[in-house]
């Protein structure tokens, strides 16, 4: 069984407790928080080594290292290998863009990682701001002008509104 199948089985575990599983999740994400200071603190965008050392490096099990690999992802510079390929041995080398990193932190609701203090070093205050700003924005829903029961129909049938698209049926 791959480390990213073993790992997706545990997500969907059902035979522990919620007390288990509540306790479970707090501790996984300390270590990611942990990982995620680590990194930031070091200024480099760069994370290389093999999957075994880097999950041991970093207090996780190889397939929980597969799950932060899956949740980081989407913040990278370069394609990460398919995930369901990876073994303890596979060479593991992240070029993280931490633009995206910031802004997939909002998406995650994850204000435990985008308030760390290790982001002052990282990206300036006002390009943190700009981010979050651009994520407020991705999630604004507008909607375009009501269209009235006797305007033309917007489907370019040349009919009322009312004997066209909006006609009770």
């Amino acid at each position: 069984m791959s480390l990213f199948t073993y790992w997706m089985e545990e997500l969907n575990r059902t035979n522990n407790t919620k007390t288990e599983n509540k306790a479970y999740w707090k501790d996984y994400f300390n270590r990611e928080k942990e990982l995620y200071k680590k990194i930031l603190a070091s200024g480099s965008n760069k994370l290389t080594g093999t999957l075994s050392e880097l999950a041991k490096e970093n207090n996780f099990k190889d397939y929980e290292f597969v799950g932060y690999l899956e949740g980081i992802s989407e913040s990278l510079n370069n394609e990460l290998t398919d995930l369901k390929k990876l073994d303890e041995n596979s060479k593991i080398d992240l070029d993280i863009n931490f633009e995206k990193l910031y802004y997939n932190m909002h998406k995650a609701k994850a204000s435990w990682l985008w308030e760390l203090e290790e982001w002052d070093g990282v990206l300036p205050q006002e390009k943190r701001d700009e981010i979050y700003k651009e994520y407020k924005n991705s999630r604004t829903v507008r909607k375009g002008p009501k269209v009235g029961r006797n305007d033309p129909c917007p489907c370019g049938s040349g009919k009322k509104y009312k004997k066209c698209c909006g006609k009770r049926r």
